[in-house]
């Protein structure tokens, strides 16, 4: 990090964002309110950045990219357009978010591939789902709420919400509550948190808190 900064004018002083010196935030993006954005980390045009969100060293965030309040990137984290992150999601260092399904630099005749000739698609992460470390997102799918992504997994399919997955492929191994442990069978489709004591119910492969059904 670094301790020299600029700061973008917006009405509220006391709510500007702290954007280091040395990193690259294009004037038509967007930033949220006190959203910190760290040494070398990259916000491109047209992306939009909550409030109260933190950019790592690093990081980058592809044009159009939306995300939301009180998310955090950790140091080298790539999320490519268009990519949509909603409130408080975790993306650890370095894991990856990818765009094209059919990755070349190049068309068969040889000419260099523009912006044209391609189809960029997204991830998405739910509400309160978290990215472990180096794990990558291959597009396109969709991180349900709350989920948890273990360090190194490759995501291939959709994650339901409340899944703990790991592994590559990615595949369920149990389930997480909103505070991020994995939660304890109390069988007869019944989950617990240890740490909040909150119940959860899984019906056919999907899990909510007893609440909600």
């Amino acid at each position: 990090m670094t301790s020299s900064t600029t700061t973008i004018t917006i009405s509220d002083r006391t709510a500007v964002p702290v954007i280091a010196a040395t990193a690259d935030v294009d004037p038509r993006a967007s930033i949220g309110d006190r959203t910190r954005v760290w040494h070398l980390a990259q916000v491109r045009e047209d992306a939009v950045v909550g409030s109260d969100c933190i950019l790592g060293r690093g990081s980058y965030v592809g044009p159009g990219v939306v995300i939301g309040d009180n998310c955090k990137l950790q140091n080298h984290a790539l999320v490519y357009e268009p990519a949509v992150l909603e409130d408080g999601v975790f993306v650890g260092p370095a894991a990856v978010f990818t765009n094209d399904v059919f990755p070349r630099a190049v068309n068969p005749d040889g000419t260099l591939k523009s912006a044209d000739d391609w189809h960029a698609v997204g991830v998405t992460v739910r509400t309160g789902a978290s990215i472990g470390a180096r794990a990558v997102c291959i597009a396109p799918v969709t991180i349900g709420r709350w989920a948890l992504v273990a360090a190194g997994s490759v995501v291939r399919a959709d994650v339901p919400d409340y899944a703990l997955v790991v592994g590559v492929p990615a595949r369920r191994i149990g389930w997480v509550g909103e505070a991020g442990h994995p939660l304890r069978d109390e069988g007869a489709g019944r989950w617990v948190c240890p740490v909040t004591g909150r119940a959860y119910r899984e019906t056919d492969g999907a899990l909510a808190p007893e609440a909600e059904r």
